[in-house]
């Protein structure tokens, strides 16, 4: 386990408050435990910025009966197999499904496959959301 390092910061008491508020609102233990999820948040976009190998999903929504956009879906996929970990189908409803899919590669690859899906047309909402491999935070 890392050392724990203890840190003084000097911040408008008015700021302060307004985190404090979002650090309850969003279920954080501590200040603390906030603080570090926002720091990991800042190193993880610039991961995104700086970085070679990420990780990410990308959810989306859509009608199965429009035709032919399975089909798309699922030609885009198999064209991504060395990035893609693993894909989620939800039956949302009689007529929507989500899909879920689990990224691993570059951020180059991975904004190409989010491009190529973004052009299905008949998708109703498509959304990247980048994480990390996890090596570079503790």
């Amino acid at each position: 386990m890392s050392q724990i390092a203890r840190i003084s910061i000097s911040v408008e008491e008015e700021l302060l408050k307004k985190f404090d508020s979002f650090s309850e609102e969003h279920g954080f233990p501590t200040r603390s435990e906030a603080i570090k999820n926002v720091m990991r948040e800042a190193l993880i976009a610039e991961e995104w910025t700086k970085g070679t190998h990420v990780a990410g999903t990308i959810s989306l929504v859509y009608d199965h009966h429009k035709p032919g956009i399975v089909q798309k879906l699922l030609e885009t996929q198999h064209d991504f197999c060395p990035e893609i970990q693993c894909s989620q189908h939800v039956h949302l409803d009689h007529n929507n499904c989500m899909e879920i899919i689990v990224l691993r590669g570059t951020k180059e690859r991975i904004r190409e496959i989010l491009k190529q899906l973004r052009q299905i047309k008949g998708l109703k909402h498509v959304v990247l959301t980048m994480t990390t491999t996890g090596k570079h935070l503790h």
